[in-house]
């Protein structure tokens, strides 16, 4: 299917007959007991591959949204998170070992840092999930979020098909969990000075927030229950901490997706704003506080007059207001990228930290291994009286490394934590390169603190000394911030994928998406379907760029220009093919993507990206 009407449902006896690919990784398997599976041993089980990346906030969704179909299947069904890494941390066996923890995946884990089964099985975006049949063939491909009810629709008909066929086994499967590990503190998130002393952390795996001692050891009190939850006791990963004018504590409620509040004098946590669900493409943006769905809040700070919520999950600025009891987008669009300018106008990718520091809220945004900042607008910035977002230091979505000296060609690698320095200048928890890093915006120079920390997330600044969370040493560790930057031999990188080869001039884009069975798309109110496309540099595209509501675009490469990234973003919202029900159910698929494109005599001239369905 190429364009926005969906192919009509087949059954799952008459798909399409591809085997699937043998699953390879050299960093070998994960929650398995030390066994290595292939195919075969998992035949007669649904096995639904799920490639993901731990920096990837789309990919902590879909973990989150298969974990009920994990519980209610799990004598049929065998999830396999195939780890497939963007970032050069991300290639190592032991912080892959973490993130597994971390997030909590109850299924088995292949690592595959050279992504050889993801290049196997041609995947193109993080998250994709391929559902593999109990005779071992692919009978769907996902990418993006929103599947799981169509995944869940596609399980159900596998199992009654090869039920009767006698070819489905039950049993169970091959999870086997680790062994728990005793620490004070389990994958810490962010950390606060309290006005008497001591340190409030986020102790996110082990959905608590945790109060220390000034010695940021000794464990004062736990607050939560320590059971992921929406409850008036618990949390579900709780990340970013900030210290409200009223003297109560704001916290990111990161995968309950809402804001609460903790006061550390009577001990009552409150929920001040989202809903518990997450903000999808259509739900309002502004409105009444407790009214309003978020998306992985990941950091919030206290900057005029509000609270500001770094969105990671849409890759917006969003704000809280106390006074009036009401949250709005401040910045971004939801398209994932690095462009300046008004607030309104521009992209992030997963913004993680934030700081305030006088005229300026800095901002650590992540997947683009770039340290942003807000400030308000002046004459010329084409905004009046509101806000606009300026880079610092970072290049875009696909360049990162350890490189000190100008801003302009400085490199960070997936920036989680910034902190605000009394001389004016930023401290950067530059979390995959373990590192701490200095902007000075005094001089536009990159220097380096520290080394030698294991994915350092946040930074209190105490006195003369700085106190980093580092997360994956499950600490608080305490420096003396030095007069002099530490030496750090340079190293730059790019991403591992593979650039694509498209021929010059005209480029065909398809976007294919097939409706899961009983649903369509519905066109009752309008196009149901969404494409929006741009590119980096933008130079690249010499026509086809914008939004539109077919999933098919003819695109037009510019002379010239022989390489570059084209961001695609695409949604398709879905309903139940039922005339007689006046209310159906409706769910939303959507993924971006970023395609690193090649341009040369020998290329394709059709780009095909699956958003759900086969045949690309």
């Amino acid at each position: 299917m190429t364009d926005a009407t969906p192919a009509p449902a087949s059954p799952p006896s008459r798909r399409a007959r591809v085997r699937a690919p043998e699953l390879i990784g050299k960093g070998g398997w994960l929650n398995t007991g030390e066994m290595s599976y292939t195919l075969a041993d998992l035949r007669g089980r649904v096995v639904i591959l799920d490639f993901w990346t731990f920096c990837c906030i789309n990919c902590l969704h879909v973990l989150d949204e298969l974990r009920e179909l994990e519980e209610k299947h799990r004598d049929t069904v065998v999830i396999i998170g195939v780890h497939s890494p963007k970032f050069v941390h991300e290639a190592e066996h032991q912080s892959v070992v973490d993130a597994v923890e971390r997030y909590g995946v109850h299924h088995p884990v292949l690592d595959d840092p050279e992504l050889a089964t993801w290049k196997q099985y041609a995947v193109r975006a993080w998250p994709t999930l391929v559902v593999i049949d109990p005779e071992g063939y692919v009978v769907a491909q996902h990418a993006g979020e929103g599947h799981a009810h169509a995944i869940a629709k596609l399980v159900e008909e596998l199992e009654a098909e090869h039920a009767a066929k006698g070819t489905l086994r039950r049993g169970d499967g091959p999870y086997v969990p680790p062994e728990p590990v005793a620490t004070g503190l389990r994958f810490p998130g962010k950390a606060l000075a309290l006005p008497g002393g001591h340190f409030l952390v986020s102790d996110s795996t082990r959905h608590q927030l945790v109060e220390l001692d000034a010695d940021g050891e000794t464990v004062v009190r736990r607050i939560g229950t320590g059971v992921r939850g929406f409850g008036p006791d618990s949390f579900s990963e709780p990340q970013g901490l900030a210290l409200l004018p009223d003297g109560k504590v704001i916290v990111a409620d990161t995968v309950n997706h809402a804001l609460r509040t903790y006061d550390p004098v009577s001990g009552a946590i409150e929920t001040v704003a989202g809903t518990g669900r997450q903000w999808w493409q259509g739900s309002p943006t502004e409105g009444p506080a407790l009214e309003v769905d978020l998306s992985s809040p990941w950091d919030v700070a206290w900057w005029a007059d509000r609270v500001w919520i770094a969105m990671a999950g849409v890759h917006q600025l969003w704000t809280y207001d106390p006074a009036t009891g009401t949250v709005g987008v401040a910045a971004g669009t939801t398209n994932e990228g690095l462009v300046d300018g008004p607030a309104a106008e521009a992209w992030f990718a997963q913004p993680s930290g934030l700081a305030a520091a006088g005229d300026r809220l800095w901002i650590a945004d992540s997947e683009t291994s770039a340290l942003r900042y807000v400030e308000r607008a002046a004459d010329g910035d084409g905004e009046a009286d509101g806000f606009v977002i300026r880079t610092a230091v970072g290049a875009g979505l696909f360049d990162f490394g350890h490189r000190d000296g100008a801003a302009e060609q400085a490199l960070l690698q997936h920036p989680l934590g910034v902190t605000a320095l009394p001389d004016g200048s930023v401290a950067v928890s530059d979390t995959y390169n373990h590192a701490l890093r200095r902007y000075d915006p005094a001089t536009g120079e990159v220097t380096t603190l520290a080394t030698d920390l294991r994915e350092p997330s946040d930074a209190v600044l105490v006195g003369e000394d700085i106190v980093v969370v580092e997360s994956a040493r499950h600490r608080l560790t305490r420096l003396r911030l030095p007069e002099e930057a530490v030496k750090v031999e340079a190293v730059a990188h790019r991403t591992q994928r593979e650039a694509t080869e498209v021929a010059p001039g005209a480029l065909r884009l398809d976007v294919v998406f097939t409706a899961p069975t009983g649903q369509k798309l519905d066109t009752r109110y309008g196009p149901s379907t969404r494409l929006l496309v741009s590119a980096t540099p933008p130079g690249l595209l010499a026509e086809g760029g914008g939004a539109g509501s077919d999933l098919h675009r003819e695109l037009v490469l510019a002379d010239g220009v022989t390489e570059g990234v084209l961001h695609v973003s695409a949604m398709a919202a879905s309903c139940d093919d039922d005339p007689a029900n006046e209310y159906p159910a409706c769910h939303v698929h959507q993924q971006d993507w970023g395609v690193p494109v090649r341009v040369g005599d020998t290329g394709t001239s059709r780009l095909a990206l699956v958003l759900a369905g086969l045949g690309a």
